[in-house]
C-alpha cells in the first residue's frame, strides 16, 4: 500500500465510518491507517491516541449537528412547525446516508460508562438535541411538556437508528420521524 499525505479532517471523517460500523473497540489505529492510506504510526502524528481521535470524531459529528440541524430551532421566520419538519428531514437525511447509525449513541452503550473524556462530549451533543427540540416546541405546548418531550423524541428517535441498524430497515426510524412531526398540528 502506497503512504500518501492526509489531513486531519479526512482522517477524522474515515474514523467516524469506521467507527460507527465497528466500535470503538473494534476499530484500531492500524485500521484507520490503513483507511486512510497511512501507516499506524502516522495517525498519532495528528492524533495523541484513539481516545483523543474518538473525542474529535465526536466534536466533529456535534459541531455539524449544531451548524446544520440544531441551529434550525432558532431559524425566522419558520413557524414551529416548519422547524419540526425541516429539523426531523434533516435528521432524517443523515442518517439514512451515514452507515452504522449514531456513532454518539454507539459510544454511549460502549465506552460512555468507562471513560469520562467521551461522556462528557456525549452528554453536551444529546443535551443540545434536546435544546433544540425543546425550543421548537415551547411556544406550542409550553415549558414544561416541551421538556419532557425533547428527552422522548431525542430517547425515541435513538432507539428507531437503532433498530433501522438492527433490522437493516429504514421502516422503525421513519415512522418515528412521522411520530415528531404530527406532534404539532
Amino acid at each position: 500500500m502506497p503512504v500518501i499525505k492526509t489531513d486531519r479532517e479526512s482522517i477524522i471523517q474515515k474514523s467516524i465510518h469506521l467507527f460507527k460500523v465497528h466500535g470503538y473497540s473494534g476499530t484500531t489505529m492500524a485500521a484507520i491507517g490503513e483507511a486512510c492510506g497511512l501507516i499506524k504510526g502516522s495517525i498519532y502524528h495528528h492524533f495523541k491516541s484513539k481516545e483523543v481521535l474518538a473525542l474529535e470524531c465526536l466534536k466533529y459529528i456535534h459541531e455539524y449537528f449544531e451548524k446544520e440541524i440544531f441551529s434550525i430551532a432558532h431559524r425566522e421566520p419558520l413557524s414551529s412547525k416548519e422547524k419540526l419538519i425541516l429539523f426531523t428531514k434533516k435528521v432524517e437525511k443523515y442518517f439514512l446516508n451515514s452507515e452504522g447509525g449514531c456513532l454518539l449513541g454507539n459510544f454511549t452503550l460502549e465506552v460512555s460508562n468507562n471513560n469520562p473524556l467521551l461522556k462528557n462530549e456525549i452528554v453536551a451533543y444529546f443535551k443540545a438535541w434536546e435544546e433544540s427540540i425543546y425550543e421548537i416546541l415551547r411556544p406550542e405546548i409550553g415549558k414544561k411538556e416541551a421538556k419532557e418531550k425533547a428527552i422522548q423524541i431525542v430517547a425515541a428517535t435513538q432507539g428507531s437508528i437503532m433498530l433501522m441498524r438492527l433490522y437493516e430497515n429504514s421502516k422503525p426510524f421513519k415512522i418515528q420521524n412521522k411520530v415528531i412531526i404530527d406532534l404539532l398540528p
